[in-house]
């Protein structure tokens, strides 16, 4: 209880200090601090069967992905907040120290960095077994208010017939050459802090230009930030709230309708 509530306490003091969205991006980088603690947790994998892709929630910004083949990546792997499995694949964004990690374990097979070489924007397109995983890139502010370009990815893993999309630290809304090159989307895992990322009007577009039939909130500081984003889907989509952090997924069990669901953690 302690620990949220320092984590509570600290994004409001940053929240207060910050008020240009331009300067939001090195508050979060000092607010995402606090995780530290979260590292290395004892993650408790779900069993996953023929066409079921397992989903944890490890906090933050990260998932731990399982497929039935036995393939375990991990998004937006950092050194604050990581699983106690070694993944197979890692990916990473590079706006703050809790979206990537400069030293990652050495036993990780494959690391998609989710941020351009100069001038080059990343383009991955990478098949592990039976975990297909790549990238679309998207602009990021940078620590001076202007813009980094290409500097975050929205990375789709593709398991089981399903397609799992990770918006990773977005800060900008999707045109036209976004969504066609996403495709169609299973699963969104969607940054709701309403700040240091996207803004909370900009996000709900996204989630609408999506149209996910699953989406699940990541990325925010506390249960106010968590309570504000779910206070304005349920105006437009059903909420539930999942007693695990580890679900099964399967095309199966994908809801008829968009539904929010919320997995406990953060």
């Amino acid at each position: 209880m302690g620990r949220w509530f320092g984590l509570s306490l600290v994004a409001a003091v940053m929240a207060a200090v910050v008020g240009a969205p331009g300067r939001a991006v090195a508050a979060d980088s000092q607010a995402c601090m606090g995780l530290v603690s979260q590292r290395d947790l004892p993650i408790q994998r779900v069993a996953v069967g023929p066409g079921e892709v397992g989903l944890t929630f490890v906090g933050h910004a990260t998932f731990l992905i399982e497929t039935p083949g036995g393939i375990l990546a991990a998004t937006d792997y950092n050194d604050y907040v990581r699983p106690s499995a070694i993944p197979d694949l890692v990916t990473m964004n590079h706006a703050h120290g809790t979206h990537f990690t400069n030293a990652p374990d050495p036993r990780i097979k494959h690391v998609l960095r989710g941020w351009n070489v100069p001038g080059v924007p990343a383009r991955h397109d990478v098949t592990v077994g039976d975990l297909q995983v790549r990238n679309v890139p998207t602009s990021i502010r940078n620590w001076n208010g202007g813009t980094e370009h290409d500097g975050n990815s929205i990375f789709v893993f593709q398991a089981a017939g399903l397609c799992i999309a990770h918006l990773g630290h977005l800060h900008h809304t999707l045109n036209a050459s976004h969504l066609k090159l996403l495709g169609h989307i299973d699963v969104l895992l969607v940054p709701v802090d309403g700040n240091y990322t996207l803004d909370m009007d900009g996000m709900l577009e996204v989630l609408r230009s999506i149209n996910a039939p699953l989406m699940i909130p990541m990325h925010y500081f506390g249960s106010s930030t968590l309570n504000r984003f779910l206070a304005r889907v349920q105006e437009n989509w059903t909420v539930e709230r999942s007693p695990t952090a580890s679900i099964t997924l399967s095309r199966a069990s994908l809801p008829p309708t968009p539904k929010v669901l919320v997995l406990p953690g953060n």
